[in-house]
């Protein structure tokens, strides 16, 4: 009996351990829930005042650096709107700030002239384009030396003659044409600048014979500028060229115009140099359609018409 009495005695029960559990961390032990629940009674312990004095200073160096940034940003603004700017050597700055908006005027573009003008020409060159080159000329004298110059141009540019022409006017007068028919040999043989014959000695007599001849046609006409003018009617031919290739050196009309003038008794007028007289003087406006002289060339000889046709 003694030895069943230790086989039925009761059996201590055994104390089991927590088994490790495979995590992706690692092995390690799993906490109770009687443990979870003392920690979440626990007081929270304060944050140390490092790490706060450290996150004050990291948002204070933030703020500076942001600050800071937004005054590079201004100053950069501030460059861009106040900028030196060249212009004909001198420097001149623009030191008005444009308010959120504002738009500034556009600069206008350059000036449409005719092909034989370019940014290389003579000023003077580019004024004689501007203000006379095809303007309505009904002057005698003025006629007559703009039919010389014509003629001339076979030995000099219209530069050139235009850099002499105030010598050109006191040798010949003022292109009196009264006055250059009584030229006599030596008078002709005067006319030098800088000790040479202002032009050849073909051209100088050629001068002197049109000089006569244009008395002759102002005793038949009236006038040379009614001789001139009555070949276009009184009124500016008008050819409408856009581009320098379509000008011609000469034309039919220059043609026909050449021939009577001929047979008047007029020298050196051959097409070629009728037609640059009838450009010069206006009696065929000859500038681009898209040179800005153009339309101006001919609201002048509207107005000029208008005039005629009240006196």
């Amino acid at each position: 009996m003694s030895a069943l009495t230790k086989l039925r005695s009761p059996v201590k029960p055994m104390v089991v351990e927590p088994r490790a559990i495979l995590c992706s961390t690692g092995n390690r032990v799993k906490p109770s829930k009687t443990e979870i629940a003392a920690k979440k009674k626990k007081p929270q312990v304060a944050k140390s005042p490092a790490k706060s004095n450290f996150s004050a200073s990291t948002d204070d160096s933030s703020s500076t650096t942001s600050s800071s940034e937004r005054s590079s940003a201004k100053t950069a603004e501030s460059k861009k709107l106040i900028t030196p700017s060249k212009r004909n050597g001198s420097v001149t700055k623009h030191n008005s700030v444009a308010a959120a908006g504002d738009i500034l005027p556009e600069s206008p573009g350059p000036v449409k002239r005719c092909h034989w003008i370019t940014p290389n020409s003579d000023s003077i060159y580019v004024k004689f384009h501007d203000e006379e080159w095809g303007v309505p000329v009904r002057d005698d004298k003025k006629l007559f030396e703009l039919l010389v110059f014509s003629q001339a141009l076979a030995e000099f540019s219209w530069p050139s003659i235009l850099h002499k022409r105030d010598a050109f006017r006191k040798l010949f007068e003022d292109f009196d044409p009264l006055a250059i028919s009584e030229f006599t040999e030596k008078r002709l043989m005067s006319l030098k600048v800088n000790g040479c014959l202002v032009l050849s000695e073909q051209k100088l007599r050629a001068i002197v014979d049109n000089a006569k001849s244009v008395l002759k046609v102002k005793q038949e006409f009236g006038s040379f500028s009614n001789y001139c003018w009555r070949f276009v009617n009184h009124k500016p031919l008008r050819n409408g060229y856009r581009y320098g290739r379509q000008v011609p050196v000469k034309s039919p009309k220059a043609e026909y115009i050449s021939k009577d003038m001929m047979q008047r008794g007029f020298r050196c007028v051959g097409p070629t140099v009728i037609y640059s007289f009838l450009q010069v003087s206006g009696i065929v406006n000859d500038h681009l359609t898209t040179c800005f002289r153009y339309q101006e060339c001919n609201a002048e000889t509207e107005t000029e018409l208008d005039l005629h046709s009240i006196m």
